[in-house]
């Protein structure tokens, strides 16, 4: 077994056959190419493959979702756009978030704007990280996230009925605490937060019970892209990595779990794909090799690897 994982020409050459989202990440994660080039690579995701393909599926009123769940759909294909790094400067991202911020409204929630968020902190995590990324960062829902975090470290939709958290909430609002933080709004009680949360995963060494030490749920072994709102274990390392943590022992094991389920010739395959869609297909044979994982798995190798041999 490769002891660093570290990717071959071959591999690179295949990552770097796809769309431009995907290439643009290799450059910057694998390769280490200046960032100038990266940066003229990241500009094509706004014209070029998926990221183009669903900049022209947003309605002129600013949904992806036409008549049902068109909140959910606009949501994960937000999400979407930011996971593919769609440059926020772009003059095509700049038309697509103020077609968002204009029409959008929830109306059960008196028309409370859409980038204002609404009741679930697993939707709100996202929209927090969606305005500070695409717009600018809101304090409010930040707070008002910052109330909800439970005694435990996480977070939970279900809230105040369950006391416990949900590895899956608690992920979606790390993920926009971290954008906001990134987006200049640094605050000690944000820090705070988010260490405590991450506390909250590592101390369950990523998937296991605090209480039995058994795997929480079995699916968070298997990968997939997009995420949307659930939890994996490459999701959860893959922020870690993103936030800059250190990664000790709490961590081996998950590292483990990815190495694992890279095939023989060296490329992790999609394991799943969840229910949830949004009008653009990128990945879609289960088992088939798969550019995404293999990007995010081999760059939380090179994170862990970096880390224990230095």
């Amino acid at each position: 077994m490769r002891k660093d994982y570290a990717p071959s020409a071959a591999h690179i050459r295949w990552l770097l056959d796809s769309d431009p989202a995907i290439r643009w990440q290799v450059m910057r994660d694998l390769t280490g190419e200046a960032p100038n080039a990266v940066a003229a690579e990241r500009s094509r995701v706004a014209t070029e493959g998926w990221g183009a393909q669903l900049l022209a599926r947003q309605s002129p009123t600013g949904d992806w979702g036409g008549e049902t769940k068109w909140d959910l759909i606009t949501l994960w294909s937000l999400v979407v756009l930011k996971d593919l790094g769609l440059d926020p400067a772009s003059k095509q991202a700049r038309k697509m978030i103020d077609r968002v911020d204009k029409g959008l409204v929830f109306k059960p929630l008196n028309n409370r704007p859409f980038l204002h968020g609404e009741t679930e902190p697993c939707i709100n995590g996202r929209i927090l990280g969606i305005n500070a990324y695409f717009k600018e960062p809101n304090d409010a829902l930040a707070n008002q996230l910052l109330r909800e975090q439970l005694e435990d470290g996480g977070w939970n939709c279900e809230a105040p009925k369950s006391q416990r958290s949900s590895f899956h909430t608690t992920i979606c609002v790390l993920e926009g605490l971290l954008e906001h933080e990134r987006a200049g709004n640094k605050s000690a009680a944000i820090t705070r937060a988010r260490k405590r949360a991450e506390n909250y995963l590592l101390e369950r060494h990523m998937f296991r019970s605090l209480r039995t030490g058994k795997v929480i749920n079995k699916r968070w072994l298997r990968f997939s892209f997009p995420t949307f709102w659930h939890y994996d274990v490459l999701r959860g390392l893959d922020y870690l990595r993103d936030a800059g943590i250190k990664p000790d022992g709490r961590v081996s094991e998950a590292i483990e779990v990815v190495k694992e389920r890279s095939h023989q010739n060296g490329r992790w395959p999609l394991n799943l794909l969840h229910p949830e869609h949004i009008p653009l297909e990128m990945e879609i044979s289960i088992a088939r090799a798969s550019r995404w994982n293999t990007l995010r798995a081999l760059r939380v190798l090179r994170w862990y690897d970096n880390a224990t041999q230095s």
